[in-house]
């Protein structure tokens, strides 16, 4: 079975989530002081993503994609993490895709307005956890694999993936 990484990227919390079908197999947070320097933070959330992905051995590595808010530092390490799993999924010949919050909120939901609340609540229920992980980074991180379960052109059926990447095709060519 597939086995997918997922990540909601940042540069004083990470979380990450690795599950197998409707499984979760390990999540957690990695994190980072913000007074540290910026190649230390990046290095050392680089280094324990990169540990992860040798250990567990991802088929995928689903990202949350930076969306534009008024923070410009959280955006920054956003694009910072983003990047350094960028290149250690190139150097571990992994794919990598990435997913709006809003499609994340939709695969896992329903619905592409939902609050963090409900997506947390969603994620457990899918993965037959017991408790909502936590923190939201963690549940995040989980929800963008699950999401990467269902809308991923990776992952799936034959027709499926054809399908997926048809859909990708298309909303390319509409803007």
């Amino acid at each position: 079975m597939t086995v997918i990484l997922g990540v909601d990227p940042g540069l004083t919390r990470c979380g990450f989530g690795l599950i197998s079908g409707v499984k979760a197999m390990r999540f957690g947070l990695l994190t980072s002081l913000p007074s540290a320097d910026p190649r230390d933070r990046v290095g050392s959330i680089s280094a324990s993503l990169e540990e992860i992905i040798k250990d567990q051995k991802p088929d995928l590595i689903a990202l949350e994609r930076v969306f534009a808010q008024s923070n410009l530092r959280s955006v920054m390490g956003v694009a910072q993490i983003s990047g350094a799993l960028m290149a250690i999924a190139h150097r571990h010949q992994i794919p990598l895709e990435f997913f709006t919050p809003s499609q994340v909120k939709l695969a896992v939901t329903g619905h592409g307005r939902a609050d963090k609340a409900q997506v947390a609540k969603m994620v457990a229920s899918t993965l037959g956890l017991s408790e909502i992980p936590k923190p939201a980074d963690v549940a995040d991180a989980l929800a963008v694999a699950i999401c990467a379960t269902k809308k991923s052109s990776a992952t799936g059926t034959d027709a499926q993936k054809k399908w997926v990447a048809a859909a990708k095709s298309a909303n390319s060519r509409i803007g």
